[in-house]
């Protein structure tokens, strides 16, 4: 058992977000080849993110000020995406395999975030892997 603190796990700095990669395959404190967890924050310190899709997500929020997530979507739906939903700490996203969002905020705004999904390889329908 590996006991972890999100402040003792060096930070990636990713366009769009800053991570802390607690579980997972590459670049995290703790490997694992079946799941990935780890903590992201939004904000201007890190510019605007870009829609993504991945494999089924639950995000757990934090905190937020101004900040929004907008999804809707799928395959290469990038620009589907529906209207601004506020965030607010307490709740949970469940977001669908492949389906795309993305995390925003007004100035002076941010969005910090627990997320938690399967490696890639494990399962996700949109990309063709084992079910």
């Amino acid at each position: 058992m590996k006991f972890l603190k999100r402040k003792e796990v060096e930070p990636i700095h990713l366009p769009g977000r800053r991570l802390n990669l607690i579980v997972g395959q590459k670049d995290a404190a703790s490997p694992s080849d079946i799941m990935t967890m780890g903590f992201a924050h939004y904000s201007a310190e890190s510019g605007p993110m870009e829609p993504h899709h991945h494999v089924e997500e639950i995000v757990y929020i934090m905190s937020a000020q101004d900040g929004y997530v907008r999804f809707g979507g799928f395959g290469e739906a990038a620009n589907e995406l529906g209207a601004r939903i506020p965030l607010e700490a307490g709740m949970i996203l469940h977001i669908p395999d492949m389906e795309w969002h993305v995390f925003e905020y007004d100035e002076g705004g941010h969005v910090d975030i627990i997320f938690f999904y399967s490696a890639a390889d494990v399962y996700s329908k949109g990309q063709g892997m084992r079910e």
